[in-house]
């Protein structure tokens, strides 16, 4: 029969046990920990140090002066369109109410200026000096100056020869002195060449008087 004394050694063994059983507890409760807890850690670089990235900034950078702004209007490089015209907007311009009064017939520029025989049939003294000396005034040349007897003009006429270059020379002194202008009629036609100008008693010249 064993005595009481030689039980009593093994307790400091077993509260030595449960001692040991308590910290590998501690130690499991730990690691969980550490493995549940530690998930959302960088792992550990190649040191062993584990190292933190820095935080993001959040201030806002303001653009720079030399990039234009959004608000800013932008320019277009296409021309603007031109005003429309009467005929692209489709309305009418007005008409003119003025008539304008065609101006006499004129011999075109560079016509050239055919020698002038002026001849008195009027009842005026001197009306054929008068005559010629308007006719050189707007650049002709006269060859002759007297009267007519062959008849009677009814008006201030400057007659030429048809198909010759008298006719164009003709007309523009007509329109100088304000007269009639025609071919030559019977009695004048196998006069000398050259414009003849027969001035009557209605002969008013370039200043339309007498």
């Amino acid at each position: 029969m064993t005595s009481p004394e030689s039980a009593s050694p093994s307790r400091p063994a077993k509260a030595a046990g449960f001692a040991l059983l308590g910290v590998a507890a501690v130690a499991v409760v730990i690691g969980v920990v550490s493995l549940f807890g530690g998930s959302d850690e960088a792992p550990p670089s190649a040191g062993g140090t584990t190292t933190t990235p820095p935080p993001q900034q959040t201030t806002t950078e303001q653009p720079s002066s030399s990039q234009p702004s959004s608000s800013a209007p932008s320019q277009s490089s296409t021309p603007s369109a031109p005003p429309s015209t009467p005929a692209q907007s489709g309305s009418t311009p007005p008409q003119a109410t003025t008539t304008a009064v065609p101006p006499p017939p004129v011999a075109p520029p560079g016509v050239a200026k055919v020698p002038v025989r002026v001849y008195n049939n009027s009842t005026i003294a001197g009306l054929a000096a008068r005559a010629s000396d308007e006719v050189r005034a707007n650049g002709w040349q006269v060859a002759e100056t007297g009267n007519y007897s062959g008849g009677t003009i009814p008006t201030t006429t400057v007659y030429f020869r048809p198909g010759t270059d008298e006719e164009a020379s003709a007309r523009e002194l007509a329109a100088v002195l304000k007269a009639r202008v025609e071919p030559r009629f019977t009695g004048i036609d196998h006069a000398a060449p050259g414009i003849i100008l027969i001035v009557t008693n209605d002969y008013r010249g370039p200043s339309g008087s007498k």
